[in-house]
Order: structure tokens, then sequence, then C-alpha cells
């Protein structure tokens, strides 16, 4: 792959907002939901997907612009890597090879980890088995994870649901959306990134959710919010009406001489919680809306009743 830089669209001295920034933006672009069939645009959103797992994670930036991984995040020239650079030794001292230590102010407790890591799997033995019996295992390469943005309704993000997807490349995997997600929800998938080179175990592929907005539900925490348009007679003489929740449609008993705005409570028919008295709860507001088309007799009626029976709602505005 070429410069990741490059990839995105921002320069070396981006921080990490910018670099996320881009690659959603790109991510959208190419994703491969939006442009199926089309092998070019699907080999884009890899090299986007390989490009942001090197520079959003800080440490692995860091490594690769001091020149300790390539593009596709890989070793630079396997075990002499550890003692890269030519690193001057403060202490005088060398490795075996004759190669100087150092301990300079860029090495800091995220590279130690990482080269240790690195400077055990490139020796001599590491990934077979040794003379005790024993089998050394070799870490897969996060290069060869995946990352991908799935679209999920409204309604299936808060009950939760079992589906099947179809990846990028082709591969249909069985998904688990728990109740109560919410957009920015990471789910693992295990084995099913990238093929791995030399034997080393295949990638994970991440997706990350993001839920679609409702035309009539909204969102508050763990509550459902609707607006629940009625009649002018069911607001005056009150009435039974089914209000459609997540879980189903109810019935909810409108009082007489209920008023635009009053807000009325579905227990219970809100988000899933971890048990059923952890639920949240659905709240309908109501709207009492006229006749699409002008009504003689309600236009008639109103003319005579007005003049006897005035009332100012908007007092409390003085």
């Amino acid at each position: 792959m070429s410069d990741p830089y490059k990839v995105l669209g921002v320069s070396r001295s981006a921080d990490q907002d910018e670099i996320k920034a881009a690659y959603r933006k790109l991510a959208k672009k190419y994703h491969p939901d939006l442009n199926q069939g089309d092998e070019s645009v699907a080999k884009k959103f890899q090299e986007v997907s390989t490009a942001y797992d090197l520079l959003g994670d800080p440490t692995k930036r860091r490594r690769y612009d001091r020149g300790e991984l390539d593009p596709d995040a890989r070793e630079r020239g396997g075990r002499s890597s550890f003692w890269r650079k030519g690193w001057k030794a403060r202490s005088g001292r060398t490795d075996t090879a004759g190669n100087p230590f150092d301990f300079s102010d860029d090495f800091d407790t995220d590279s130690i980890d990482e080269i240790l890591k690195q400077w055990r799997a490139s020796r001599p033995g590491a990934g077979s088995t040794g003379e005790s019996g024993g089998t050394r295992t070799t870490a897969r390469r996060p290069s060869q994870d995946l990352r991908y943005r799935l679209k999920v309704p409204f309604t299936e993000a808060v009950v939760g649901i079992k589906k099947r997807v179809t990846l990028s490349d082709g591969k249909v995997v069985n998904l688990t959306i728990p109740p109560a997600t919410e957009s920015g929800t990471r789910l693992r998938l295990k084995g099913q990134g990238k093929p791995a080179k030399d034997g080393l175990p295949a990638g994970d592929a991440y997706l990350e959710l993001q839920v679609e907005p409702h035309p009539h539900f909204e969102r508050d925490g763990k509550d459902i919010l609707l607006d629940l348009p009625i009649t002018l007679s069911e607001a005056l003489l009150g009435a039974s009406v089914m209000v459609p929740t997540v879980h189903g449609s109810v019935s909810l008993k409108i009082p007489k001489n209920s008023n635009n705005g009053k807000r009325m409570r579905l227990r219970g028919k809100g988000v899933p919680g971890k048990s059923k008295n952890d639920d949240g709860d659905q709240y309908v507001t109501l709207q009492v809306v006229l006749p699409a088309e002008p009504d003689s007799d309600l236009t008639d009626f109103i003319e005579k009743w007005a003049p006897t029976h005035a009332y100012n709602p908007r007092k409390h505005l003085s």
C-alpha cells in the first residue's frame, strides 16, 4: 500500500481528530454497500481501512513515522528492527551483535511493549516447536483487521435483533445486535478480517454501528418520545386510540378535554434495560389536529360559540 497519509488525504502534522474525520468521509464514499459490484471501489475502501488502522492508532502511527513499520503496519527488517536506527547508547553498552542500546526521549512505554513483542517473535524458533516440546504462538497482526460501518434501523437498534449481513468481500455472517444499541457501538467478528500471511491467524472484522433516525420516534436515554396527532373530537370527548411503539402497537386512553401538548406515559415501552424493572418508558405528546379540509359545520359552530366563550390561552406569556 502507498503512504497512508496520502491515502487518507491528510498531512503528517494532522491531529487524530483530522485523521478520524478524513477516514469517515472516505469510508462513506467508498463503502461497498453503496458501490456493490465495483471491485475497484472495494479495493479503495480496503486501502482506506488499512491506512486508518495504522494512523488511527497513536502508537502505531509514531512507529510508522519513525520508520519502524511499513504502510501495511508490518515490521521493517525483521529482528534487526529491535535495534534500529543506530541508537546511541548513553551507557556505552551494546547487545550481543554489537548494536548500541538507546534510551532516547521517544522510547515510551508503548514502544517498549511493542518492540519486545516483535523481538520475541523474531527470535529463532518463534512460532515453531522448541526442544522442550512447547509451542510458541505469534499474535495476529492488527493490520489484518478490517473495519466496516453498518447502518441499523432505529427499532432494531432499540430492541435488538439477529440478522445476516453481507461483508464487502461477499462473505455472509450472522450478526447479533444487542438491545439498547447506540451509534458508535463496535462489534467484533473474530477471524472475519483479511487472511493472514506466514501462517498467522486471520484478522478480525470490526463493525461500527450507525443507528438510523426514525420518522416518528426519538430516543432520550432509556425513553422513547412520540408526537401523537389526535382529532378535535378525541381531545374534547376522550377516546381510546392505537399508538405505535418500538415493541408493537398498544391502546392508549385519552382523557376528556385533553389539551394540545398533554404528555402521557406508556410504562415499560421504551428502551429495554438489564431487567424488566429497568426498562425505559415511551412518552406520548398529544397534538390536536384540525380537519385537513375546511369544515363549514365546524366553522359555523365556532363563529356562534366564540363570542360568548372568550378565553386567553396566551395569558401566561404577558
